[in-house]
């Protein structure tokens, strides 16, 4: 599926529909929505298309998304948490948090480098757990 072009859907573990997309890249993207969105990722709908056309994708995901009777979280109210880096300063504790604000610019960077490497091992536990077994690559700058 590396490389595919197409529309996906993504619903949590009791099968309810979370998200609806389309990408250049459909692993890729999944990949990203696994990591952003663990908890909500189980199962997937995917159709690729050979020639692609944005109009047809479009077309798609609006057909899909008509046939769940309402937009999905992902295309609605929770658009960020499938889309945008994950926030690893929602992550702090109250310890780092007064760490972060009371120094200066490196201690800070610091502070959010530990953050972001407990996130990350936390993630990569959880899906561990579940038995993903693909190989996850975070991007420091993204976090």
């Amino acid at each position: 599926m590396q490389l595919k072009i197409g529309v996906y859907a993504i619903f949590d573990r009791d099968q309810n529909l979370q998200l609806v997309a389309y990408s250049r890249d459909v692993y890729f993207s999944l990949k990203q929505h696994l990591i952003r969105q663990p908890q909500k990722c189980y199962w997937i709908k995917v159709q690729t298309i050979e020639r692609p056309k944005r109009s047809v994708l479009e077309e798609i995901r609006e057909a899909w998304i008509a046939e769940n009777g309402s937009p999905p979280p992902g295309n609605d109210t929770e658009q960020a948490n499938w889309t945008q880096p994950i926030d690893t300063k929602s992550a702090m504790t109250e310890e780092e948090k007064a760490q972060d604000q009371n120094s200066e610019e490196l201690a800070q960077i610091k502070v959010l480098k530990k953050v972001a490497r407990r996130v990350e091992a936390e993630i990569v536990e959880e899906l561990k757990v579940r038995g993903v077994q693909m190989e996850m690559r975070f991007s420091p700058k993204l976090k």
